[in-house]
């Protein structure tokens, strides 16, 4: 009678927790069929989502409570853009970085370090915790090793950090402010470095995640406050979690679009993980499998976020 009970409890556990990941159901947002929607950033400040669409050329700012989201048409196409301390948007455009008024649309270009490379345009980009902006380009044409990984300081000065870089894409750091987690996505890996906040300097280069192709390619990545890493993954309809010290894949949320962009925990708890997703490179088969690829979609983690780093422009 015993171990009947025993296996019955066993078995009752075993279909809760597989009900419990039955429960991770993501939510459309925006139904903005973006042919390349990017770069979801949390602005905690304002309480919206800032988002971008590559070809559309078009900056979004999302607010959840009103489900209004506005759209600023920025002329070129975006990369990538994140809040400064004053309330203004840096943002990665194909010809340079610009300061941008949210309000307004005006904008001035800060710095354009590949004027003599009109194949590349910039592409994803985040803030370091000292205020810094790092962004990376990309070859219109995915030529290998033809884009740059650059760091903007708040003197308005630029550096190149990592050189011959493919795709530059998702890039987070630690919450002790040691270690930065780059992808570049043909490699199928994150890379960690050893980062200096002080300088902005990185060192010791290795691999901390290495990602199995038929899962998908990482795209890109935030972090979450138990310092593990969740990540886009383009052509796997998914985000996943991995933990960075073991490398090992924790956690993977599927997701209605077979291109997953990126993705950034949000809301006033910072426990939604909003996600933005491509149409391009999606057949018209896979586009009736995912009718809303290109939407803004958000889930509920049972995790949460840390709030994103702004750029110092004060």
């Amino acid at each position: 009678m015993k171990i009947t009970t025993l296996l019955l409890f066993s078995t009752l556990l075993l279909f809760l927790s597989c009900s419990t990941k039955k429960t991770d159901t993501n939510t459309l947002a925006i139904d903005s069929k973006s042919e390349l929607g990017e770069g979801a950033i949390w602005n905690y400040r304002t309480g919206e989502l800032v988002w971008i669409n590559i070809e559309g050329k078009i900056l979004n700012f999302y607010n959840p409570k009103t489900g209004n989201n506005k759209e600023l048409f920025t002329g070129q196409r975006i990369g990538t853009a994140v809040p400064t301390e004053t309330g203004q948007v840096l943002v990665a455009l194909q010809n340079g970085i610009y300061m941008l008024n949210p309000k307004t649309g005006s904008k001035k270009r800060i710095a354009n370090p590949e004027n003599n490379l009109p194949g590349n345009r910039f592409n994803d980009g985040k803030c370091d915790p000292a205020g810094r902006f790092w962004a990376g380009t990309m070859s219109l044409k995915m030529e290998k090793d033809a884009g740059t990984l650059y760091r903007l300081d708040p003197d308005s000065s630029i550096h190149k950090m990592i050189t011959k870089v493919t795709i530059s894409n998702g890039i987070v750091w630690s919450a002790d402010k040691t270690k930065m987690y780059y992808i570049d996505t043909p490699t199928q890996k994150v890379f960690q470095y050893n980062y200096n906040n002080a300088t902005g300097e990185i060192t010791n280069k290795k691999v901390a995640v290495e990602i199995q192709k038929e899962i998908g390619s990482p795209d890109g990545m935030t972090i979450d406050a138990d310092g593990n890493l969740w990540i886009a993954l383009w052509g796997g309809a998914a985000v996943g979690c991995w933990n960075p010290e073991s490398g090992k894949l924790l956690r993977k949320i599927e997701v209605p679009a077979k291109n997953v962009t990126s993705c950034a925990f949000g809301d006033e708890d910072l426990g939604t993980l909003y996600i933005t997703t491509a149409r391009t490179g999606t057949s018209n088969e896979e586009l009736l499998k995912y009718p809303s690829a290109g939407g803004v979609f958000k889930i509920r983690t049972g995790t949460k976020g840390v709030n994103a780093f702004f750029f110092d422009d004060k």
